[in-house]
Formats: C-alpha cells, structure tokens, sequence
C-alpha cells in the first residue's frame, strides 16, 4: 500500500513539473490612443481561464498551458475591444496593444454651438424645463418669456415676439415636434406685448437656438425654437385651476396597458377683475377675454412608436379707446376679434437595422376682425379732414399648413445620417374696408419646398462634427437657395467641451410688405459662432461669441401711392457680440440660480430706414438674474427675477422730398424689472397623496419702476408719446388642483 502510494505521488509530481515546464508566458502593455497607460484592463485568451489586469503603468503577465490557434482578448469600459490571433507554444509571447476610446452617449461631447437644450435625453445638458417656465417670476408661465432671460434675447415688451441676437421677431420660428407653428402668439393690442399660446407643460423637451441650428429647420434668419410635447402622461388625471383670471379644468386618461391616451381640456380667461384693481392706460370698452379647448390623444404603434396628435381650438376679443395723439380732445378706438385652431399630427418609429423615422403635419387656421376709428369726446365715430385713415376695418384670414418627414439611419458609435423633406404652404388673405367704403383685397400664397440632409460623425468621445445642407424652392420668388451648414465640438475636459458653428440662413419676405412692384429674392445671414460650455451635475457655464452677416434684406418704400411695400432687397447688416450664462444648484444649499449677460453690437439698413443703424429692438446690454429657493418646512418656493436692458435707440422716420430721413431720434432710458412669485405645496409630505394643490401668487415690476419701449408720433410728428405697459405692475393670484397624480416632488427636486 505505501510503495503503491508512493507511485501515485510521484506520477502527479512528474504530470505538475511537465505541465508547469509547458506553460508559456503571456506579457505586455496596454495604452490608449494618446499613448497613456491603462490601468485595470481586463487580459485573456477567449474561451479559458487564463488572463490578468493591467497595472498601473499598463503592464500585463500571465502564464497559460493552452496549445493550437488562441484569441488574446482586452476589454475596458469605454474603450473598443481588442482581439488577436496567437499560438502560446511559440512563446514566449510580448505584446503592446492600443485601446480606441469607444464613442458612448454619456462620455460623448454634443454639438451645442449657439443652443440651449433642455431635454430627458441630456438631463445634463439641461437649461430650462416646464417646472424651470412656470416657476421663473415675472414670465407668467409662458415659454418665450422664460427664454428671455437667457442670452441672445431682447427684453422688447412693446409687440409680441422673441427678438435674437439683432434679428426681429420675425427671424425666430418656433416649431413643435419638427413642424413649424404659425401664429404662435395670442395677437396683442397697438404697442402691447403678446404671450404664447401654448402650456410649457405640453413639452418635455425645448431647444432654443440662437444661431447655427440643424438642417432640418429654415426660413429663420436668426433663431429657432423647438420644442418637442410629452408621450404619455404618468396616469390618469383631472385637473382644475382658479385665479382672478379665470378658470380651466382638464382630463387626462392613460389605459392600464399604459399605450394609449386621450385628454382634454378648457380654460376661460377674463381681465376684468385684474383691470379693475390695475389701472390700465386704455379705456377698455370690452376687457380682454379668452375661450380655448384643447384635446389630445397619444398611440404606442409599436414597441418604440409613437402617434401623437395635440389640437387647439380659441376665440379671444377685446376693444378699447385711447387719447388720440393726432387730435387733441379725441379719442383713438380700436377693436379685435380672433379665431385661431392649431391641429398638430406627428408620427415616430424605429423600423430595424438602425432606420428610424420622424414625420409631423401641422395646420393653422386664424382669422381676425380688426375695427379702428377717430371718436369725439362722447364716443361717436367722426371724420377729420387729413385723418380719414383712421377709420377702417381689416379681415385678415390666414391658413397655415406644414408637412415634414425626416428617416434616419444609425451608424456605428453614434454617428448617424438623417435626411428628408419639407413642405410649407400659406396663404395669406385680407379684406381693407376704407372710410369711404371702399373694400380692396388680397390673396397671397406661397408653397416652399425643401430637401434637407445631415451627418452626425463621432470620431472618438471627444471630437464630433454635425455636416448638413438644405435645398428650398420659393413659388412665390420662383427662386432655388443652398444653404450648408457645419458644427464641430471637441471635448477640453472631462466636464467641457468647445464648439464652433457655421451656417447660412434663408428667409422669405414677410407676407405684410407684400405685393411687391419688383421681383424679390430670399433674405439670409451668415453666422459665426464659437462656444465654450462646461456642464456639471448641478452647474452649467456657456461662454459663446458670434458673428452674423445679413444679405438681401428687403427695403420699402411708396410705390403705386402706397408705403410700405417691399421694393427691392438691396438692405444689408451685420451683428456681433459675446454672452454668457451660469446656472448654479450647488453653492448654496437648496438655492437654484442662474445668471446670463449679452452684449451686442448691431446695425442693418433694411425697410425705411436711410442708412445702416441700430435697428430700435436691440439693445447693446441685456442681464437677467433669476433666484429660485424651496424651503421644505414651510412647504413654499420663492421666486425672483431681475432682468436689465440698456437704452435702446427710438427714431422716427419720414418721407420727404423723395426720401426717408429723420425727423426725431434718441435713446430711451434703461430698462428695470424686478419680479416675484411665491408657489405655496400644502400637500407635500402626506404619504400617498393622490392629489395635490398648488397656490400661487405673481407680481411683475414689483417695484413698479417705470418702463419706457420706445416713442410714438403723431401722423405729422408734431407730437411724440412715450410707449410704457399698460400697467406698472401685474399681480396673479390663482390655486391649481391635480387630481390622479401627485407631482410636488418633481417640483421640488427641479427646484433644488
């Protein structure tokens, strides 16, 4: 038994030494691309045991017994495996192996030069979402107003619109999930400020470009906003809200499978009470009112599809009369009458080996009754000699439709091809009744066709570049333009990134300089962007300087015993600048703030006026200061705002012995506001609540500082009148209900 023991122990000794004298050593190092070392990369031969980790100078070793045709694999998070053939008994075996960085969305740079992105895909990229709109105090929880106090926007309060970069408010489109909107603002009185028509709470996503955007958009000289609408809602809800405004009330249902969704909804607005307690400087007949319905409905076509589609339906009036500044002792009265519908059906899905598709129509359908006349003092309509003109009615109708359809193709990485079509259809027509009675009329209609195509290229995590051109074709201009754009971005560090942009950019004239007596071209500007973005988990810094060249603007003039009319597009501009934003979560605790500056210098020669100046919409400084603090215990969030304009320019221009000079010009005084709003949340901290409330109260101009936007002149300028608000200060007091759902956490933790 123990000779036998003894044979077995040395046979399994003699099998140990054979097998160690036949293992071979596996060495080497493993780098990145820069020629750093790697350290904890993951070393083996496929399909064995066999391997090891780098160290920290990126060595390697280990020993293997494998015989015939191996694989050496290396794998590290981040980076593209690598795989080689080898024979381990013709070792021993050195090896020096490169990793690439594997382009990944959380480690990539984004193409960014001259945007704002607020979005669930790059929460960390984000800048303002829905909660961020209805909390800013002073922008009455509506889109464009919050935009304003972030760089490259105008504090222009005297018309609707959001005026960019020295472009008019014009030059700004705003699209929903990739279709453009028409008429997106409610239409405001003479000298008045117009708000949008739409909730922020529809979206979930918004990107506000100002300057260099996708291919995918045109007919926008100086800025797009894009705004992309929620899928499906959480659950089922039902909504109500009151405020001395008015009321609303909404239902939303979700199917317990969660892929289908209808809802609908329906507010009345009235100012009476608000103008009764606000003094306002028209003598309003018939107080602002609003009547709007909306519904929606939502499908999952598929496991990624998804078919929206959102309308609205709104009628709003109201008239008013003001001293007359052409006659002393009479009154100016004017009336409005509006009917707007918005339809909006937008389709998206993935359909295999990396396709994806996008496609959208939208239609608008808006039409307005506009009365004006000279009153005495006992408001009876009169007729003056030299001011017959104030007396007319206007009927402009308007139908709006645009189709898009863009098919996408992911490459490796996340580098990916995008191309499509765009078709825009108008048409504009209006009814002109005169003092006299006589009735004159117009239809203009215009179809504008465009293909468009793009390439996303990452090159590695840290170098990317966006490559596009649009093809448009005007009916009404009979006219082809090419417009490339590029963006390049390149990652500085682990949290920043620099990016350049350049583009060109293609107008049509707007529809109320036209009929033109010549024939006209499209307008566009060329930008020029450079931006350097740092983006943390709870701080963003954006520094960005740009360079934009306007061609063919279009000019006016009289023509046919008319003023006004588009002669020709001999005008031209240039704007040029440099902002900055710093939006802080971190510093303080439980403190939200954001600061933007911009500086711009602008001057174009376009419309009427004599030679290239500062167009009277632009400002040569902006600043806004936005402070946002949720104090727990006390179940309320308080909100400030103060946002700054520098003097802008007021010129009165003129027609006289054949050309257009000044009769008056100036500055107006800075531009002040100080806003506050206070949400108060009793429901927070009760468990399970299936409800919740939401109090609030708004103040604008809380220290009812005066504003001046500019002048107006009598029809012979012999008099001028400042234009300011209707009212110093507005004050909102409402209580909104939820009932289904409750989402005061997600106000706080967007707060915080």
């Amino acid at each position: 038994m123990i000779k036998t023991k003894n044979y077995f122990l040395l046979l399994f000794s003699l099998l140990f030494l054979q097998a160690a004298y036949s293992q071979v050593l596996v060495k080497g190092v493993v780098k990145d691309n820069k020629g750093n070392p790697l350290q904890g990369v993951s070393i083996s031969l496929k399909d064995t045991y066999d391997g090891a980790t780098t160290d920290s100078t990126g060595k390697f070793s280990f020993k293997t017994s494998e015989k015939g045709e191996q694989t050496l694999l290396a794998t590290f998070t981040g980076y593209k495996s690598f795989e080689q053939k080898i024979t381990p008994e013709k070792g021993p075996l050195s090896f020096d192996i490169t990793l690439k960085e594997e382009v990944t969305e959380l480690k990539a740079v984004t193409i960014s030069a001259g945007t704002f992105e607020a979005s669930d895909r790059k929460r960390a990229g984000v800048v303002l979402n829905s909660i961020d709109i209805v909390t800013t105090a002073g922008a009455n929880a509506d889109v464009t107003q919050a935009l304003k106090t972030l760089p490259g926007a105008q504090q222009v309060g005297e018309t609707e619109g959001l005026f960019v970069r020295g472009g008019t408010a014009a030059e700004t489109k705003i699209f929903i999930d990739g279709t453009l909107v028409n008429k997106f603002f409610y239409n405001s009185a003479p000298n008045t400020s117009g708000y949008g028509r739409f909730s922020p709470f529809l979206f979930k996503g918004t990107v506000f470009s100002t300057g260099g955007y996708s291919a995918l958009y045109g007919q926008a000289l100086s800025s797009a906003v894009i705004l992309v609408s929620i899928d499906m809602p959480d659950k089922t809800t039902a909504s109500l809200g009151l405020s001395v405004l008015g009321l609303d009330a909404g239902y939303q249902y979700l199917n317990k499978k969660k892929n289908f969704s209808w809802g609908f909804d329906f507010n009345y607005t009235n100012l009476g009470l608000a103008y009764a307690v606000l003094k306002q400087k028209q003598d309003y007949f018939q107080v602002p009112s609003f009547n709007e319905g909306h519904a929606n409905f939502r499908i999952k076509t598929s496991a990624t599809g998804i078919l929206k589609y959102y309308s609205s339906y709104g009628g709003s009036r109201f008239g008013f009369t003001t001293p007359s500044i052409d006659s002393a002792g009479f009154l100016d009265y004017f009336k409005l009458k509006n009917f707007n519908t918005y339809q909006n059906l937008s389709w998206k899905d993935n359909f295999g080996s990396g396709w994806k598709i996008n496609a959208g129509i939208s239609y608008t359908n808006n039409k307005d009754d506009i009365t004006g006349a000279l009153q005495d003092a006992g408001k009876k309509t009169v007729t003056l000699s030299g001011l017959e003109f104030k007396n007319f009615s206007i009927s402009p109708l308007g139908n709006y439709l645009n189709a898009k359809a863009v098919l996408e193709k992911k490459l490796p990485n996340l580098s990916a091809i995008r191309f499509g079509t765009e078709y825009n259809f108008t048409d504009d027509k209006a009814t002109y009744t005169d003092n006299s009675g006589n009735r004159y009329s117009y239809d203009l209609k215009e179809h504008i066709n465009a293909l468009f195509a793009e390439g996303d290229i990452y090159i590695t995590n840290g170098l990317a570049a966006k490559l596009g051109t649009r093809l448009e074709h005007s009916a009404f201009l009979d006219k082809f333009n090419l417009a490339p754009r590029i963006s390049l971005a390149y990652k500085t560090g682990k949290l920043s990134q620099a990016s350049l942009a350049y583009g060109i950019f293609y107008q049509n004239p707007e529809t109320k300089y036209l009929p033109s007596p010549n024939a006209l071209t499209f307008s566009s500007a060329t930008h020029y962007i450079a931006q350097y973005l740092r983006t943390a988990p709870l701080t963003v810094f954006r520094a960005e300087i740009f360079y934009k060249k306007y061609h063919d603007l279009v000019k006016t003039g009289f023509s046919n015993g008319r003023d006004g009319l588009a002669l020709n597009n001999n005008g031209f501009g240039d704007a040029k600048g440099f902002e900055f934003f710093w939006r802080d979560k971190k510093t303080i605790k439980n403190l939200d703030y954001w600061i933007s500056y911009s500086y711009l210098d602008t001057k174009r020669d376009f419309l009427n006026f004599p030679y290239a100046i500062t167009p009277n919409f632009a400002a040569k400084h902006t600043a806004s200061l936005v402070i946002k603090k949720f104090v727990l215990p006390w179940k309320t969030g308080f909100n400030a705002s103060y946002t700054y304009s520098s003097s802008r320019p007021y010129y009165n221009i003129i027609y006289d012995a054949g050309q257009y000079k000044f009769s008056d010009k100036g500055l107006v005084p800075d531009y002040h506001n100080v806003s506050f709003s206070l949400n108060y949340i009793p429901s927070i901290g009760k468990k399970d609540a299936k409800s919740f409330v939401v109090y609030v109260i708004s103040i604008n101009n809380i220290l009812n500082i005066k504003q001046t936007y500019g002048y107006q002149y009598s029809y012979n300028s012999a008099r001028k009148e400042a234009i300011v608000p209707p009212s110093r200060m507005f004050i909102f007091i409402g209580a909104f209900f939820s009932f289904g759902v409750d989402r005061t956490q997600d106000a706080i933790n967007n707060n915080l």
